[in-house]
């Protein structure tokens, strides 16, 4: 007996080994088809709940620097090909469970026959004649109410150098603080929508139309008239605009709020930066438009 022990361990041995490998094997499938469900739950939310967008440019100031980071809702506006990350799905007319935009919405928006994302604001709905006369908007015949407020102190940093985009407009503070001192136009949309909107003197994008909006699109304008390109312009190089009014399939969602805000100074390799550019006061800051209030009745 004492001699057979070695051969039944030895057998024993074998037998387990390829169990143990095999339980080993599993587990790491388990492992990587659990992170595969996660990244699955991840583009689905992303798809049709929500995502985080990065504002790459000044077309919308003052509502939004760039270096905003904010959540756009996808869902009130139902879904249409562009909803999905990354524009996977093939193109299709019309929307499914679709709403119209309002007037006044800030919406993601993918030109036609492009890839990229714009962010702009509604402005023409179905059946609206939007027209610029002189940089003032004029809907339906009537000139859109406007009036004009103080200039917009922006702080100057990396993400807002006040350069080139808006020469001559760089001025100091008493304690030496540089800011983007910008001229402001406040719009009142039918609707009672109210926002401002940067005017930098005469540019060729101030006269346009008359056109009317044709069914199942929207006309979209950035808040930073004089430099948007957007619905005024035509699409491709070198305008890079959105060729007129926009399919309402290409609207991939509505910007409902800013999360947080960078000055455009972090170094990807030094954790503390990331803290030392964040802007202050922005972060929470709602983009639903504000409205009017009515008059009261007696």
């Amino acid at each position: 007996m004492a001699d057979d022990s070695p051969a039944m361990a030895e057998e024993e041995a074998a037998k387990g080994a390829p169990a143990e490998k095999e339980g080993k094997g599993s587990a790491l499938w388990r492992e990587i088809k659990g992170l595969l469900w996660v990244l699955l739950a991840v583009l689905a939310f992303h798809s049709f709940v929500a995502k985080p967008f990065y504002i790459p440019s000044e077309s919308m100031m003052p509502a939004l620097l760039k270096g905003d980071r904010l959540v756009v809702s996808k869902y009130p506006y139902g879904w249409s090909w562009v909803s999905p990350s990354f524009h996977v799905l093939p193109h299709w007319q019309g929307r499914l469970f679709g709403h119209m935009p309002s007037r006044g919405d800030i919406v993601i928006v993918t030109p036609p026959e492009s890839s990229e994302d714009y962010i702009k604001r509604v402005i023409g709905l179905p059946g609206d004649t939007v027209e610029m006369r002189d940089g003032r908007l004029i809907l339906n015949g009537k000139m859109v109410k406007w009036e004009k407020r103080p200039d917009d102190m922006v702080p100057v940093d990396a993400n807002v150098p006040c350069g080139i985009e808006f020469p001559g407009r760089l001025v100091e503070s008493a304690n030496g603080k540089a800011y983007c001192r910008l001229p402001i136009v406040r719009e009142i949309l039918p609707n009672g929508v109210e926002y401002d909107t940067i005017d930098l003197g005469p540019t060729i994008g101030d006269d346009y139309g008359p056109i009317k909006v044709p069914a199942g699109r929207v006309f979209l304008m950035g808040d930073n008239r004089d430099r948007s390109a957007d619905s005024r312009f035509p699409a491709g190089y070198p305008e890079n605009g959105l060729g007129g009014p926009v399919p309402w399939e290409n609207i991939g969602g509505r910007a409902e709020f800013i999360t947080f805000s960078l000055d455009g100074t972090t170094e990807l390799w030094n954790p503390i930066s990331w803290f030392e550019a964040l802007r202050g006061g922005r972060a929470g800051t709602s983009l639903r438009p504000a409205h009017v209030p009515e008059p009261a009745t007696k």
